[in-house]
């Protein structure tokens, strides 16, 4: 997250950091990059914040329907033996690990949540709103299990049913985890930042 961070540190109000004001016809609020290039487009706000419901909703409606289904009962083979639904209850973080460190990992996920909306009002890049929408949406669904499930607040057990032959078992919620931190570290090797500009190391 080394190029959220450097994003969120950009002041918003140049002159509060001792530097130069805006010039006549600027737009306020407007962030420039390193090599002085203006962000495009309109924030990507509402983007990042759809996707994250997408995935919240997914998670949230799955888990609902493997613990009504599932849960207690025999796996389903869905592809012979190489993937099965197996509903069990994961007290750690993604992929069952750290089960010894429950209320951590809920910390952890609540942290993500307040920096990827710190990060929300500098955002200008369609990539970059898919990708933090989709870690969004999997914190959230995983928070949630960590607040309402047993045994209790904080310490919740998080609902994982896909369990792919020779892997972990997980759920919707790790695999959007995943698929936005990868696409976050394609998007940094790019030179792309949140802000919608480009920067050269």
């Amino acid at each position: 997250m080394a190029e959220a961070e450097r994003i969120i540190g950009t002041p918003d109000n140049p002159e509060a950091d001792g530097g130069e004001p805006e010039r006549s016809g600027s737009v306020p609020g407007d962030v420039t990059g390193e090599d002085g290039q203006q962000p495009k487009g309109r924030r990507k706000i509402a983007v990042l914040f759809v996707v994250a419901a997408i995935a919240y909703a997914f998670d949230l409606i799955s888990k609902m329907i493997v613990v009504a289904k599932l849960e207690h009962h025999e796996p389903i083979d869905v592809i012979g033996d190489w993937l099965r639904f197996n509903a069990i209850r994961n007290a750690g973080a993604a992929f069952g690990f750290g089960e010894a460190f429950t209320i951590i990992f809920t910390c952890i996920a609540a942290a993500v949540i307040v920096v990827i909306a710190r990060l929300a009002r500098k955002l200008y890049s369609l990539p970059w709103a898919i990708a933090l929408g989709l870690l969004l949406g999997g914190a959230l669904g995983n928070l949630t299990d960590r607040i309402f499930r047993t045994p209790g607040v904080f310490e919740g057990a998080v609902v994982d049913f896909i369990a792919p032959k020779g892997f972990a078992v997980f759920n919707l919620a790790d695999s959007a985890i995943v698929c936005g931190g990868i696409l976050i570290v394609l998007l940094s090797f790019r030179g792309l930042d949140p802000d919608g500009t480009v920067h050269k190391d």
